[in-house]
């Protein structure tokens, strides 16, 4: 039988890809973006506590309740906005099943979807299976900074929906207050939604106040941001997010959740909304990153490769212009196959696939793999 593929261009992810050849190269991975160290003992005995208590039965379908409060006080310390844990916060599995789902609920055939390259790569697919128009706009440089001119060019009436990413996957900056003033007065006025996909909103550096759409007033109310447990707690394979959103259109999101996953693991629900009752939880991780991302440039601080220092997210991407002028895809996995250290090479999220010789390394590891890998990279 014969059938016709709705995403005729997507293949194998870069991630999976470069994963399998460390696996199979026993490599060292730091290409795929997932720590090497546990939990914390303390959320973990509270989700086996709410396991022990009997929450194995369907949570409500937004999230238990405890854990909806809990986001709310979150939302509320950091970022001074109320969000309805009633009627504005949804807990799904995993902040791309949120990013899918926000998608499915409001992008028809042709609408048109702004992205910045480079991107994660769940975006492009989740607009393209729904009949939308991917709209690149590639960020500038290696500074991968915002042409906000280009930016008010994009938009037409076709325009349904933007995205952006703060802390940035996988370049490591992050918008600043003046970005987000720029974004807020072009939006003003339109219909266009904005999906702040803000996973990393716990992982910043230098002190930097992560520049939450929560912030802005004209941006809160026509944006959903979507945010992960997974990655804020250590803890990717539980695969937990959540979303909020103003309620009308937290109520079309809820449409398509509920016949999409319906709700989401409930003792781990539970667990982590009691853990969220401590907000030194999650204030403490910027300074814990931060040491990790020290480290880690320290160790490598005489090695050929290149770099500005991470702003946010759990990635540190180097140049390797001083090195080879190998492509990106080829460098990366020949110094898996060689010298056993697997990254990400960045120009498979850039629009034209634009190779500035960047790899994107992970640095939520232990402080012996860092140094592992350090010790590799000091010899390229």
């Amino acid at each position: 039988m014969q059938q016709t593929s709705k995403l005729p261009n997507v293949g194998t992810t870069i991630f999976t890809v470069m994963s399998q050849l460390a696996a199979k190269e026993n490599a060292l991975n730091l290409a795929q973006g997932f720590p090497n160290f546990p939990s914390d003992p303390k959320l973990i005995e509270m989700v086996q506590q709410a396991l022990r208590e009997n929450y194995n039965q369907y949570a409500p379908m937004p999230g238990a309740l405890i854990l909806r409060e809990a986001i709310a006080e979150k939302m509320e310390l950091l970022y001074q906005r109320t969000y309805n844990p009633e009627t504005e916060i949804t807990v799904t599995a995993g902040a791309t099943q949120a990013i899918f789902t926000i998608i499915s609920a409001f992008v028809r055939p042709n609408d048109e979807v702004i992205i910045f390259t480079p991107a994660y790569d769940c975006y492009a697919p989740a607009v393209e299976v729904h009949g939308g128009k991917v709209v690149p706009i590639q960020l500038k440089g290696t500074s991968f900074s915002v042409d906000w001119n280009e930016v008010r060019s994009k938009i037409t009436t076709k325009t349904k929906l933007m995205i952006i990413n703060t802390p940035h996957n996988p370049s490591g900056t992050v918008l600043s207050r003046a970005d987000m003033l720029e974004l807020s007065s072009i939006l003003e006025n339109t219909n266009i939604i904005l999906l702040s996909d803000e996973v990393y909103e716990h992982i910043i550096f230098d002190d930097a106040q992560h520049q939450s759409v929560a912030l802005y007033p004209k941006l809160a109310e026509r944006a959903f941001i979507t945010a992960s447990f997974g990655k804020t707690f250590h803890n990717t394979g539980w695969k937990m997010g959540y979303c909020v959103a103003p309620k009308a259109l937290m109520d079309e999101f809820k449409k398509v959740h509920q016949f999409n996953v319906f709700s989401v693991n409930h003792p781990m629900q539970i667990g982590i909304g009691r853990y969220l009752k401590n907000p030194e939880n999650y204030l403490e991780l910027p300074a814990f990153f931060q040491r990790k991302r020290d480290y880690f440039l320290n160790a490598i601080k005489d090695s050929r490769f290149t770099w500005k220092p991470s702003q946010g997210t759990y990635f540190q991407v180097l140049s390797y212009k001083n090195i080879t002028d190998e492509l990106d895809t080829e460098f990366a996995k020949r110094l898996t196959r060689e010298h056993k250290i697997a990254s990400i090479p960045l120009s498979v999220f850039n629009t034209y696939k634009e190779d500035h010789k960047l790899l994107r390394f992970c640095f939520a590891k232990t402080e012996e793999t860092l140094a592992q890998a350090a010790e590799i990279l000091n010899k390229i």
